[in-house]
Parts: C-alpha cells; sequence; structure tokens
C-alpha cells in the first residue's frame, strides 16, 4: 500500500495525537503508516521504535485502527502516572537507562524518537539529569524547538530559574516556570493571530487554517522569549494583523506555490506604514517553515 496523502501531512498528524496525549490515535496511525511503503527505512525504524514504546507504555490504548480521522478524545486518566511507571520499570531493567535517553536527546537528530526521550525523562527522579538538561539547553547550535521541548521537560520535573538561550546573535533569558505546557497556556495574544487567519480561510480555505495552526503553534516554540516573541504579545491590532497576514502568505506558499503580497496586505488591512514588518515577520516564517526539523 502507498501513501495515500504526503508524510508531512501524516508527520503533523502523529506530532498533534502525541501532544494531546491521544495515545490510542497515535498507536493506530503508527501501525498505519508501518502497513504503506515508500518511505525510507529509518522512517520505518522511528515508527516501530516509536509503537513498541506506546504499546507498552499504554496497553489500554492499543486496541483502535487508524481510519483518517481523529475518533471522540480519549480517556486519559491516569495516562501520567502510567507513563512514570513505566520510566521506573525502564531503569529497574536497565540502570544506565536515563543516561542513554539523555544521549539520544543531546547526540542525534530531532525526531520524534527525540521528543519521546524527553518525554520519558520528565518522569525519572534525581538531580542528575536537572544539571545535565539545564547545563546543554544552554549551549549554542541547538534547534530551538528542541530547545522549547527541554524546556518544558524541565518545568514538569519541577526545576526553577532562569536558563539563557542562545538563538543566533540573540541570547533569550527564559523562566523555566513560566514555560507553556501546551498551546493553551501561551498568552491569548498568540491565538489571536490564528483567529485573524480563521477568520479568512476557516471556511473557503479550512487546509490553510491547519497547516497555519501546526506551522504557528511550531513557530512560537521556536521564537519563544524572543524579542519578535515579545512584540507579538503587545497585542497592538496592527502588529497581530501583520503576522497573521505573514502566516497566511508563508502558507498559502507552501501548499500552492504562489505568492500575492498586495492581496495578502489588502486582506489583513495592512497599511504601507506596516509593510516592512511585515516583510520581516513573513521572512522569519519563511525560513523557519523552509528548514527541515
Amino acid at each position: 500500500m502507498l501513501f495515500p496523502k504526503t508524510l508531512d501531512y501524516y508527520q503533523i498528524q502523529l506530532t498533534v495525537m502525541l501532544e494531546s496525549e491521544r495515545y490510542g490515535e497515535a498507536i493506530g496511525l503508527l501501525r498505519f503508516l508501518l502497513q504503506c511503503q515508500g518511505q525510507e527505512e529509518r522512517h520505518y525504524e522511528e515508527w516501530q521504535s516509536l509503537l513498541d514504546w506506546l504499546e507498552a507504555a499504554f496497553p489500554y490504548a492499543s486496541q483502535g485502527e487508524y481510519v483518517g480521522e481523529s475518533p471522540a478524545h480519549e480517556e486519559d486518566m491516569g495516562a501520567q502516572e502510567m507513563a512514570r511507571q513505566m520510566a521506573k520499570a525502564k531503569l529497574q531493567e536497565d540502570a544506565d537507562y536515563a543516561n542513554k535517553l539523555l544521549h539520544r536527546v543531546m547526540h542525534e537528530p530531532l525526531s520524534e524518537a527525540t521528543l519521546l526521550a524527553l518525554e520519558q525523562l520528565s518522569f525519572f527522579e534525581g538531580e542528575e539529569v536537572d544539571y545535565a538538561l539545564t547545563d546543554w539547553v544552554q549551549k549554542p547550535g541547538i534547534h530551538p524547538i528542541l530547545q522549547f521541548r527541554t524546556m518544558q521537560t524541565l518545568r514538569r520535573r519541577g526545576v526553577q530559574g532562569a536558563v539563557e538561550l542562545k538563538r543566533g546573535s540573540e541570547n533569550v533569558v527564559v523562566e523555566i516556570e513560566q514555560v507553556p505546557l501546551q498551546n493553551d497556556d501561551f498568552p491569548p495574544q498568540v491565538a489571536q493571530v490564528l483567529e485573524r487567519v480563521a477568520e479568512q480561510t476557516e471556511t473557503h480555505e479550512p487546509t490553510l487554517y491547519y497547516f497555519a495552526q501546526e506551522l504557528w503553534g511550531q513557530f512560537m516554540m521556536s521564537i519563544y522569549g524572543s524579542e519578535a516573541y515579545y512584540s507579538i504579545l503587545t497585542g497592538e491590532d496592527g502588529v497581530l494583523d501583520l503576522w497573521a497576514g505573514a502566516l497566511h502568505q508563508t502558507v498559502s506558499e507552501t501548499l500552492n506555490g504562489t505568492r500575492n503580497e498586495e492581496e495578502t496586505r489588502t486582506m489583513y488591512g495592512i497599511t504601507e506604514s506596516m509593510r516592512f514588518p511585515f516583510e520581516q515577520a513573513y521572512r522569519m516564517l519563511n525560513s523557519f517553515a523552509g528548514k527541515p526539523l
């Protein structure tokens, strides 16, 4: 069976399922992906590894099948406690298991397996993991999304205090206890940008809006704590409009291969005086969207 949709489509769905703890759906999707043909071997190895862990950690959720639509949100009562017990069991089997997870996070390419390792590290006790992650996340050259995910893990572990992150030429200071753990934890201005895109696309271009949601969520992680991030939090209508327009244009180009800046600016009421910051926002989003994770 060949892939009926693009690999990126399924990777995004899988990420959303894992983030929202819809483990049964994730298991069903992984089983479906493993039956499909035409992808690189490394993808199948990664999916199998993730599937094995999910089936062991959440056996109650392993009965579903992927049918292309998301069923009602699953009951996740006790899911975190089950994951905690699974982590403890792994550590009892292998005393070096936490170090192996740390090595995966710090030295292997960013992937679902990396994020799964961070999720597991949330449940290990001991300050050694705290010190290792806190020291490592402040080093230069780390992908900003991996930085953000690591800070989420540190917050889940109860670590407090500030870390200084390297983002190119910008140094960003972040308070760990304030790091959002889910999308709803971000300030409302972040959602207000998406609301503007929804007004223009949700009815007539639902696919564009779907991908705009995913891109915006990933982008917010990547710029968290930066000057650009705090510019959005001012909540000024002109600022929110220009980011919404830049997001719309970036996703439209990605999906359709066309660029009509004048039409986008008119759609979001971006005046000539806002053209330069609009183009700056567009370049940031377009650059981020074009970089493989």
